[in-house]
């Protein structure tokens, strides 16, 4: 993993717009443009990052051509998403968008195989994708840099 940065932004994280994962998902993005990006990490895969496109009513396409070749800061990109919207978000459709966020749980293998690749035991109290995709980050991190 060297010279390779793993994403510790959580999907749980919001900027000032109120929308969980898109940082993170600007991160990802930014990171796969320099080749910084692990192997393993999505740049934009079907999952949060998916659902946060589509939350948002963003052109899948659009939006990665913007953030490879502008490169913006995150205050640039909210901005961007702002125009894309016509300057307002529906707040009703971020708040749903950031239930589902914080509601969804990986499936009992995902969950088991990500809590074994961390080397915790699966008590059953850590469910939910976004802690379970924070402990695989923060598991993969100290790996790169033992």
């Amino acid at each position: 993993m060297a010279n390779k940065i793993v994403p510790l932004i959580s999907s749980g994280v919001a900027g000032p717009l109120g929308v969980l994962h898109l940082p993170r998902l600007w991160c990802k993005v930014l990171l796969d443009a320099r080749g910084l990006l692990p192997e393993g990490h999505d740049a934009c895969g079907k999952g949060y990052d998916q659902m946060v496109l589509d939350g948002l009513g963003l052109n899948r396409d659009a939006t990665l051509q913007f953030l490879r070749s502008s490169f913006p800061t995150y205050v640039q990109f909210e901005e961007w998403v702002l125009a894309q919207k016509g300057g307002k978000l529906d707040r009703g459709a971020v708040d749903q968008l950031n239930a589902a966020i914080l509601g969804y749980n990986h499936s009992d293998g995902v969950r088991t195989s990500i809590l074994a690749h961390a080397g915790r035991k699966d008590d059953g109290s850590v469910k939910d994708a976004v802690r379970l995709n924070a402990l695989e980050d923060w598991h993969d991190f100290h790996a790169g840099i033992r």
